[in-house]
């Protein structure tokens, strides 16, 4: 059996009952590690789970999954994944691999920024189709979301902004002499989420969003330290949410509830309607 399994948002513990007996009568045990991470190391994984851990980066998932999928249909196999596993087409495509290879398939869902995102007031059935925000290169900038994010906008729904992760790139310079040199891993944060939307809308400007817009920032959901902090988008352009890994919401309209959850998460400072807060810290 190949089960993949969800892990959740932060640490070793938010793993499902179900989940963690699954992991503990696998013999071999995947960690996908590159849509997104948990907050804690591998060994505290591995001293949880009583499991040694093998580490799937972008290019064993992607290229080279017959590594995974090996004695699966004769042996239990687990490949974890933060969040709930289908967060990510990648997962649904192993999920494909292993059926097209008779290799039975459970699923065991768990949370994931996808839901978790209502802890930061705005209610789920209000939000639109999500988006993912790539880091800008000098050569690349992409701004194919503009326009989802135009029409969730235009129907008064709010956009969930899924932000970029570089864990084990090579370098463009490293590919083009032949040999893969890994870079530093990045993590977008809510600041260059919002300097990059400014910058798509200044260049189109067909007005989906502006300055003035109402968003939510959202940090290490889930996690002791978890950061939401409401502001415009000139205001969270400022605001230090610590950290990763951040997520972005940008606003459509508003109930009055939403707004008086809003309220406590307000930015210090800031004018939109509803009292004022200092920058939150939740528990």
């Amino acid at each position: 059996m190949l089960y993949i399994i969800g892990l959740g948002l932060y640490d070793e513990q938010d793993i499902t009952v179900r989940g963690l007996q699954a992991v503990k009568k696998c013999r071999r045990v995947f960690l996908e590690a590159y849509t997104s991470i948990l907050l804690v190391e591998k060994e505290k994984l591995e001293h949880f789970y009583g499991k040694d851990i093998i580490v799937a980066d972008r290019e064993m998932v992607e290229s080279q999954i017959e590594v995974i999928l090996k004695d699966a249909d004769r042996e239990d196999v687990a490949f974890l994944v933060v969040g709930d596993p289908f967060g990510a087409t990648t997962h649904t495509d192993l999920e494909l691999r292993a059926r097209a290879l008779s290799i039975p398939t459970k699923v065991i869902h768990n949370a994931s920024i996808m839901n978790a995102i209502g802890a930061c007031g705005l209610q789920l059935y209000r939000f639109g189709e999500a988006i993912s925000i790539v880091f800008f290169t000098d050569s690349w900038r992409p701004d194919s979301f503009y326009t989802r994010i135009a029409a969730n906008r235009q129907r008064g729904l709010h956009t969930l902004c899924l932000l970029d992760i570089k864990v084990k790139e090579p370098s463009l310079e490293s590919l083009a002499r032949g040999r893969k040199v890994y870079e530093p891993p990045r993590y977008m944060t809510v600041n260059t989420a919002i300097e990059q939307l400014l910058e798509i809308e200044e260049n189109r400007g067909e007005g989906a969003y502006g300055p003035d817009t109402l968003c939510v920032g959202v940090a290490r959901l889930g996690a002791d330290s978890q950061q939401i902090v409401a502001g415009t988008m000139k205001e969270l352009r400022q605001a230090d949410l610590g950290p990763p890994l951040h997520s972005l919401v940008i606003a459509g309209d508003t109930h009055v509830i939403e707004m008086e959850i809003l309220s406590a998460y307000r930015i210090h400072g800031a004018s939109s309607p509803g009292p004022s807060a200092v920058q939150c810290e939740t528990h």
